[in-house]
């Protein structure tokens, strides 16, 4: 096995590049030092090397326990920070090319450069083109090589002739530094646009291609390559981005060439070897001594020649990978960790071995994804082959549990590649993976990502079935055909999903088996025949759920997409996909269609097994009922479906049959006059019951409890088909109104009967409405059906007092929906004759659904468990339902069904029940605010008065802003108040308003006569404060005035200056200024921050601003509420800011003393507060802008910005975007 050597600096050739730098030894160690080696739990400092003369041998750190142990000693010391110049700044206009015509200041052209850049012409010979100018003249040749690299890195300088002559290796790179342009962080590798797109596959391509016609001549006369390494081992060291990543690029694509060629070497050697050997072992006659004498000057030439590759690819390896694997840029990283792994793929007997592979083992814990992904699709190539993985053995003991823990990667794409690993290693390296490993991987199967469940589908199929499934087959090309086999299939497939209990639905297993196991899967002939076997020996569970496979399985190969909430990221199927869609449908419908009546007939009496049966008509094609002939099928399925509709009550069966029968009755299919008479003997037959049954009901004073039953039992079956088909030629409004009139009058209706008849009478009146709508009714109908919608709300509205709540839910669910469709919105669309049908509610209607909602909705609810319990199922369907309930309430808002004032009842819970109804909240109130937004601000001061008032009521005026409900509020004021968003000048007006009503009702009732205690609405005054960031300073000097009127007109005593009001006030103040930064009311856009003054100084000036804000009159206010010190405070403190304090934006008062309180809050001091301001808070902050996004419940968003106080600073404050540290903290990995 080679080993990689240090190569000897040929003597032969002598150029300008290597007489400046003396050889490359020199280059190595005239790369920038600057590189920062830090300390990482696992990972071997050893890789470094630098400086260290000593091979990397092959078998050199094969011990991964002796590594670490070494590791512990060299990771103590830190290499000091170099002072290598950084880029100054470009000249005025100067920029990188982005494209042609593009350019204000270039290098000179450099035809290289743009022929791989157009990538028109074919690589071969644009090389062949450079060869013959090298063999022409080197140091030209040479030159325009060089000036390529340095060109595709996006520097406008360029490398001359003297250049060579007079700087060595490093100040060359020093001076291309300086001449690099800083004005932007892109060059050819990530700059965007149609012409760099393919820029760097042309790129990688070239290098490969030079490297392909070198390798017979010129990588040996050690001129090109030796000189080129060099230059790429100094520019991947540099600190400029740019330079960093493209040499390291071309570097890495350069080593992957060498490898190539030295396995080339290799197998020539290898094929010398053999000749000599069968050369000598002829006879002494047959033997040719010049053959045997040429074969050695063969093999010494091969010997020399390997020597030298593996002297540059040592140097590469050393210069470059061992540093740049673990750059701080994880492109880089990425490439490094890409390329290794095609080198122990390529060139396995040098490269596969765990020296090398322990970089990819510690790279695995990298914290970019793309990093990640690299090391796993490395490793799959190397797991994928049973030749290489017996070299793996150590590797995988030693990085097992990190690979297996990949799986719950939070990059599906990663943890997707790391399932693909972990199949592998299943298949190629028996008794690796143990039972604890798999465990973990059993449950992906379920995930919501739909290429991760089916990439743990395939795992699962390889560990459990294939196996057993693979050794009951028989052998020939009949095997997958076995009838035998395809049982033991499904049963395994029953074991594992009911044993397991990792899920309740097995759609989602028959989605992650499909790719992997769809043809067993699509086996309905096995399915349906294990199904109705007799002595089958299949249990309950096993029965249902082999049913539920079955019905997915025709679900997935009839629509061809997942379940429902599996996400997969395809946009449709492809026209292959599509054919094989269709044929598959074809087949499932013509086995389907006779067996499925028989189905029926032997699971009618189970619910549970009979309703997905009946869904299976969904995904038939029923044409084929005609095209077949299967007629008489169809008759056994109607007399079957009848059976099960009089046989159930359960809602899931009976929606099911009665969507299939509206499936088949289709007016175009040839059969649909025989379903539309079965149709009506069905329905004639639940009428006549549901006729005796009711006169029995009205009559008799008393029924048992049969007769109750039977009689719910007929009004759900009627309401189930009601929902699905038009029966209103049975007349079935008036018998169930009647009966509603009774249970409501007397209340001796059972509330299991009035359930299913308000909804008869819902679907009654809404089929009416379908008949009116399509043609010219009279005005005799439209009147008739609107006293029918009249009198059924007003028995609705009678039922929300009911004593069961499920008999209110629904009579409230009902209203809503009525009240909704005969709105004003039913005349939209050219529908005027529908206008005497618009129905208003009355004041005391809408009452009483607010006081619904208040009593069933806005209720706590307990606390959830672990939501496994039957009671945390119970508490999340409930949890649902008042969710509908209240979307219901909110719609009648939005469409004028109802005041807009009483929405006041949903916004006062805005904050207290976020968690549970945030969402719809907040779509209610911006939606209002788009309807009218001065009306929606005024809705929003109600809701805080109502809930001010009621705290008032319960807790009385002493201490009210210490309580807890007050903070609340306070909460949900602040939240009102960033719902306005940061268009101030858009809302200048109302939020004026709002103060001025705010004010008002503080102060609009006087404390007690003879009383010197203060207003009891005064403390109103704090809340109203939380929108004091949304005014302008303009406005909040007339809001002081106007507050210095009002408070005219209130007795005070002058020495009990009042709380609130000095809160208002210094919310009102000019230190809090929100507006004056940005006079236009929209945020400013985030620049990139340049090097700030050191550390010291910026808490000098946070002090200084700090002192500046301060009040004469005001004590010091405490730390971190100032909006001055909270520019520096990061975007992750704010949210918490905004949870835990409850006034994130204001100066928090503090409890002031004697003088201090009387004269900040006397009207006198008003006028000092208006004319007092921090010096320099103009030019040192902007203005703190919060906005209430989508998908948060609060996000603080900080614009900081700071003006440059220093105009000659260094080059190394400048260009942070392109110069950085070029090794990262491998801790962070």
């Amino acid at each position: 096995m080679p080993t990689l050597r240090s190569s000897s600096s040929p003597s032969s050739v002598s150029s300008p590049l290597r007489r400046a730098s003396g050889g490359r030894q020199r280059v190595l160690s005239a790369s920038s030092s600057s590189s920062v080696n830090m300390p990482c739990g696992d990972r071997d400092s050893d890789q470094t090397a630098e400086g260290d003369s000593d091979s990397l041998s092959a078998d050199e750190g094969s011990d991964f326990e002796d590594s670490l142990r070494h590791s512990v000693k060299k990771r103590a010391a830190k290499r000091p920070l170099r002072t290598t110049p950084v880029a100054k700044h470009p000249k005025k206009g100067s920029r990188m090319v982005r494209g042609h015509g593009q350019k204000d200041s270039e290098p000179p052209t450099s035809d290289l450069f743009d022929a791989v850049k157009a990538a028109k012409s074919d690589m071969q010979s644009l090389v062949d083109e450079w060869l013959d100018t090298y063999k022409q003249d080197q140091d030209a040749g040479f030159l325009e090589l060089v000036n390529f690299f340095i060109r595709s890195c996006g520097c406008k300088g360029n490398v001359t002739s003297e250049m060579f002559k007079k700087m060595s290796n490093s100040e060359i790179i020093r001076h291309l530094t300086e001449q690099f342009n800083e004005d932007s962080g892109e060059y050819p590798l990530t700059a965007p646009g149609p012409s760099w797109k393919k820029f760097q596959g042309s790129f990688c391509e070239f290098v490969k291609t030079l490297v392909y016609q070198c390798q017979y001549s010129l990588l040996y006369d050690g001129f090109p390559m030796d000189n080129l390494i060099s230059l790429l081992t100094g520019l991947s060291d540099s600190q400029v981005r740019a330079f960093r990543h493209t040499s390291t690029l071309a570097a890495m694509k350069l080593m992957t060439s060498l490898v190539r060629v030295a396995l080339q070497l290799s197998l020539h050697k290898d094929n010398n070897q053999r000749q000599y050997e069968a050369e000598r072992n002829k006879g002494p006659g047959q033997r040719a001594p010049e053959r045997l004498e040429s074969l050695l000057e063969k093999r010494k030439e091969l010997q020399e020649h390997q020597e030298e590759i593996e002297g540059m690819m040592n140097a590469l390896f050393r210069g470059v990978f061992v540093h740049r694997y673990r750059d701080i840029l994880p492109e880089i990283r990425a490439i490094c960790i890409e390329e290794i792994g095609s080198w122990m793929q390529s060139y396995s007997t040098s490269f596969l071995t765990d020296s090398y592979l322990k970089y990819i083992g510690w790279t695995l814990h990298d914290k970019h994804r793309e990093v990640r992904l690299k090391c796993l699709k490395a490793l799959k190539g190397l797991y994928g082959s049973r030749d290489l993985t017996a070299r793996l053995e150590l590797f995988t003991s030693r990085f097992k549990d990190r690979m297996v823990s990949m799986v719950m990667d939070r990059e599906y794409d990663v943890a997707v590649e790391a399932v693909k690993l972990l199949t592998l290693i299943l298949k190629n390296m028996e008794g690796v993976l143990t039972d604890a490993d798999c465990e973990g991987i059993y449950p992906v199967v379920y995930a919501s990502n739909r290429a991760l469940a089916s990439a743990a589908g395939e795992f699962l199929y390889w560990k459990l079935f294939y196996p057993e499934y693979e050794t009951k087959m028989v052998s020939g090309r009949e095997r997958r055909r076995s009838p035998r086999a395809q049982r033991t299939f499904f049963h395994l497939l029953l074991s594992f999903f009911v044993e397991s209990e990792l899920h309740n639905h097995a759609a989602y297993l028959v989605d992650s088996l499909w790719d992997c196991a769809g043809s067993q899967l699509k086996d309905w002939e096995s399915l349906t025949s294990l199904l109705l076997e007799k002595d089958q020996n299949l249990d309950d569970v096993q029965e249902s759920t082999l049913i539920e496979i079955l019905v997915s399985s025709v679900r997935q190969a009839s629509e061809g997409h997942p379940p429902v909430g599996r996400i997969t990221g395809r946009k449709g199927l492809t026209p292959k996909e599509r054919k094989i869609q269709a044929d598959d449908k074809v087949k499932l419908t013509e086995h389907l269609i006779p067996l499925l009546p028989q189905l029926l007939a032997k699971f009618s009496a189970d619910a549970e097994k009979v309703a997905p049966l009946l869904q299976l008509l969904n995904y038939f094609d029923l044409n084929i009922y005609c095209t077949r002939r299967l007629e008489k099928h169809l008759e056994l399925f109607l007399q079957q479906l009848q059976e099960v509709v009089v046989k159930h009550a359960e809602p899931t069966v009976l929606e099911a049959g009665a969507h299939a029968l509206y499936l088949l009755c289709n007016p175009e299919f040839t059969f649909f006059g025989r379903v539309d008479f079965a149709r009506s003997q069905l329905v004639d037959l639940l009428s006549d019951r549901f006729q005796q049954e009711l006169e029995e009901l009205l009559q008799s004073s008393f029924l048992d409890e049969d007769e109750v039953y039977s009689l719910a039992a007929t009004l759900k079956r009627l309401s189930a088909f009601y929902n699905a088909h038009d029966l209103t030629r049975w007349e079935l409004y008036e018998p169930c109104f009647r009966l509603l009139r009774k249970a409501v009058d007397t209340g001796e209706v059972p509330h299991q009967v009035m359930l299913p008849a308000l909804t008869l009478v819902y679907f009654s009146i809404l089929w009416t409405l379908t008949h009116l709508s399509g043609s010219g009714a009279s005005q005799k109908q439209l009147l008739s059906l609107k006293d029918r919608m009249v009198a059924f709300c007003e028995l609705c509205q009678s039922c929300l007092s009911d004593v069961a709540s499920e008999i209110q839910e629904q009579a409230f669910v009902l209203l809503s929906d009525l009240l909704l469709i005969f709105s004003p919105q039913m005349i939209v669309g050219g529908r005027d004759f529908l206008r005497p049908l618009v129905f208003f509610p009355e004041a005391t209607l809408q009452s009483e659904l607010a006081s619904f909602l208040m009593d069933h909705v806005f209720i706590q609810p307990g606390e959830l468990g672990s939501g496994h319990s039957q009671e945390d199922h119970l508490q999340i369907e409930q949890l649902h339902q008042r969710r509908r309930l209240l979307a219901g309430f909110c719609k009648l808002l939005l469409y004028g069904v109802l005041e807009m004032d009483a929405a006041s009842d949903v916004f006062k819970h805005y904050n207290k029940f976020y968690s549970d109804y945030g969402d719809i909240i907040k779509e209610t109130l911006t939606r209002a605010r788009q309807i009218d937004r001065s009306h929606c601000s005024r809705i929003l001061l109600l809701s805080l008065k109502q809930l001010y008032t009621e705290l008032l009521q319960e807790q009385g005026p002493q201490g009210l802003n210490e309580l807890p409900a007050f903070s609340e509020m306070r909460d949900l004021a602040r939240r009102f108040a960033l719902s306005f968003g940061p268009q101030q000048l858009q809302n200048r007006d109302l939020v004026v308003t709002l103060h001025k009503e705010g004010i008002k009702f503080s102060l609009s009732e006087s404390p007690p006569t003879g009383s010197s205690g203060q207003p009891p609405n005064l403390a109103f005054l704090e809340l109203l404060a939380e929108f004091s960031p949304r005014l302008f300073h303009q406005d909040k000097q007339l809001l002081l005035s106007y507050l210095e009127k009002c408070l005219q007109r209130v007795s005070q005593a002058p020495d009990c200056p009042w709380g609130p009001v000095t809160t208002y006030c210094h919310s009102l103040s000019p230190v809090e200024n929100t507006v004056e930064a940005n006079p236009q009311g929209y945020p400013r856009s985030k620049k990139r921050r340049t090097e700030g003054p050191s550390r010291q100084q910026r808490e000098d000036i946070s002090s200084s601003q700090e002192e500046s804000l301060q009040l004469n009159s005001i004590p010091p206010t405490p730390t971190l509420t100032s909006t001055a010190i909270k520019r520096r405070q990061p975007l992750g403190g704010l949210e918490e800011m905004e949870e835990g304090s409850p006034e994130p934006e204001l100066v928090q008062s503090q409890p002031l003393s004697g003088n201090q309180r009387s004269r900040l809050s006397s009207p006198q001091h008003f006028r000092t507060l208006l004319n007092r301001s921090g010096p320099g808070l103009g030019n040192r902050l902007t203005r703190l802008s919060l906005m209430e996004e989508d998908e948060e419940e609060i996000q603080s968003e900080l614009s900081e910005e700071w003006q440059d106080t220093d105009k000659h600073s260094s080059s190394s404050e400048h260009g942070l975007d392109l110069l950085d540290s070029t090794e990262m903290n491998l801790e962070d990995l």
